[in-house]
């Protein structure tokens, strides 16, 4: 579990937008650790270096705004995730949003969650 930054942009509702966001950070070596993208166009992305990947975007003119999330890897196994959000609930913090997955072979899972106090949700879940 860390604390990571997230980038947020807004993408136009037309085939290959998000193929273009992925090809230019790849293009530019920025690897995507996790990203979701919901029915309005909004992105949401958390990448292994966050400054590099922001002026890349800015520079094909994406406003793109930043905030701290948690990053929380978890055994891929049930009742996992469970125990994290427990103790983040135990300590009054609400989880305002949270996207993620793994791989149903693989023994981790990685899961991105949005809360208003990050240092605290981290030392909830003993980041």
């Amino acid at each position: 579990m860390a604390i990571r930054t997230e980038l947020n942009l807004r993408l136009p509702n037309s085939p290959g937008a998000l193929a273009g966001v992925c090809r230019v950070l790849s293009d530019n070596g920025v690897n995507i650790l996790a990203l979701s993208l919901d029915t309005g166009g909004q992105l949401r992305l958390v990448v292994d270096n966050h400054v590099h990947a922001a002026g890349i975007l800015g520079e094909l003119h994406h406003r793109v705004t930043a905030r701290e999330v948690l990053l929380l890897a978890v055994s891929n196994a049930p009742g996992s995730l469970t125990a994290v959000l427990t103790l983040l609930a135990d300590a009054g913090i609400n989880v305002d949003y949270a996207y993620g997955g793994g791989s149903d072979r693989g023994p981790s899972a990685t899961v991105i969650a949005g809360v208003a106090d990050t240092m605290r949700a981290a030392a909830a879940a003993g980041v």
